[in-house]
């Protein structure tokens, strides 16, 4: 590889990496402000984790045209475009009138955000296997850490009484300029065209590995990838992986839409701080993230996952136990950290279920895991609405304790040459990594 050429790779990767960091700071940047717009919207529990649900919606009914706008327009101007919609549509949610604008902003939020996160993640893949050696977890690294400055901005914004009009159309010029930079520092769209080849998720061609054979095999896919038939133990399998990428993301999920106001509501903490605890998720999952390969290659998936699980029931039930603002603080970040790797090691795990079509495994886990969030906030919500939202937040360690029971379906620790297979298209992985909430 040429020094011209090596330059111009590292610069798309920090392309990419603004886009990740972007797309994960956007809705944590909105999280502090979520009690006052659900005390303005004048709605319960129940109802405001209904609106939130219609992200996951928009996310369902519209993430499947990804696809096809990255054939036609290519992953940068598609990434690019879409994270700087996302800009107003989340701005758009933080200054709506009523909780079916807000619903309806979120709901495009969503679709949009499915469509960014195939897209980044295709033009990540491109430039990892330009530059011959992985990057993609260093990629997903800087979305956690761009939700933990989100939160950080949006909690200062609370802290100085900036005017949330002021705070969110800033916010939406700043993040359209993220998308903007971004755009001009990555890999020109006609210079990658031919890399992408993206298959819809309904389809069977992704696989998660580093390295793409010269041939042309996977623009035609043979009937057998195409082939959706599951035997009953690999769909066995495939529900159990499901539940423990399930139970992982609704940690990081409760902390998305319920730490904020659990901190305002049930602690009656100051408003000064009721972000943190979702800045302190969010930095302990990108240190988690950051670290978890070198610890899975040690120790192996099982026993990472397992003693994660165990530190987020651990440390989440001792801060609902013994409430207090710098507790639950303490117990969101630990919760953080304990799941950090839970939903990339079940998607590594179900692309290796004997019996299945090539990517069919990691597909129908990435639709479960998009699916189980519309489930979890309405839910979380209506339980609060019956008892309290200190109630409804033991869903995170039970979430540890699901873990913890569940991570014997993961492997052990894995052979030196494991991931030593050739990569199908590099969008397929994006739609993995993107179906997965990411």
């Amino acid at each position: 590889m040429s020094m011209t050429e090596a330059a111009r790779l590292r610069r798309a990767r920090w392309g990419v990496n603004l886009l990740f960091l972007g797309n994960g700071a956007m809705w944590a940047n909105l999280v502090p402000r979520l009690p006052d717009i659900r005390e303005r919207l004048e709605v319960s529990y129940a109802g405001f984790g209904v609106a939130v649900a219609f992200s996951s919606i928009g996310a369902i009914a519209l993430g499947l045209l990804a696809g096809t706008a990255i054939r036609r327009f290519g992953s940068a101007r598609v990434a690019s475009t879409t994270l700087a919609l996302q800009a107003l549509a989340v701005s758009g949610a933080g200054l709506s009138g009523s909780v079916v604008l807000f619903a309806l902003c979120l709901f495009l939020n969503g679709a949009l955000d499915s469509i960014t996160d195939v897209a980044q993640n295709a033009h990540g893949l491109i430039v990892q296997r330009r530059m011959g050696r992985s990057i993609i977890n260093s990629l997903h690294a800087m979305w956690s850490a761009g939700a933990a400055i989100g939160a950080f901005l949006g909690q200062t914004a609370v802290t100085a009484n900036v005017n949330i009009t002021v705070h969110l159309i800033t916010a939406a010029v700043v993040f359209a300029g993220v998308a903007f930079i971004a755009k001009r520092m990555m890999l020109p769209d006609s210079q990658t065209r031919t890399a992408e080849i993206v298959t819809e998720p309904h389809h069977t061609e992704h696989h998660h590995t580093e390295h793409h054979p010269d041939n042309t095999d996977h623009a035609h896919p043979t009937k057998r990838t195409r082939r959706l038939g599951i035997p009953a133990p690999a769909a066995l399998a495939l529900g159990m992986l499901g539940l423990v990428a399930i139970a992982g993301a609704s940690v990081e999920d409760s902390g998305f839409t319920w730490s904020s106001n659990y901190m305002a509501d049930s602690i009656k903490a100051p408003t000064s701080i009721i972000g943190y605890a979702l800045v302190g998720l969010m930095s302990l999952h990108f240190v988690g993230r950051i670290t978890g390969d070198r610890l899975v290659d040690r120790f192996g998936a099982r026993t990472v996952v397992r003693c994660g699980g165990i530190v987020t029931m651990l440390g989440m039930g001792a801060a609902l136990a013994w409430p207090s603002a710098w507790s639950t603080i303490v117990g969101f970040s630990v919760a953080g950290l304990g799941v950090a790797t839970t939903v990339p090691v079940a998607f590594a795990a179900s692309d290796t279920v004997e019996g299945l079509g090539e990517g069919t495994g990691v597909t129908i886990t990435s639709w479960l895991l998009r699916i189980s969030f519309l489930a979890g906030p309405p839910l979380v919500g209506a339980v609060s609405d019956a008892t309290s939202l200190r109630v409804g937040l033991l869903i995170i360690p039970v979430a540890g304790l699901g873990v913890t029971l569940l991570a014997g379906r993961l492997p052990g620790r894995l052979h030196p040459h494991a991931h030593d297979h050739p990569l199908t298209t590099e969008s397929q992985d994006a739609a993995t990594a993107a179906n997965s909430g990411e």
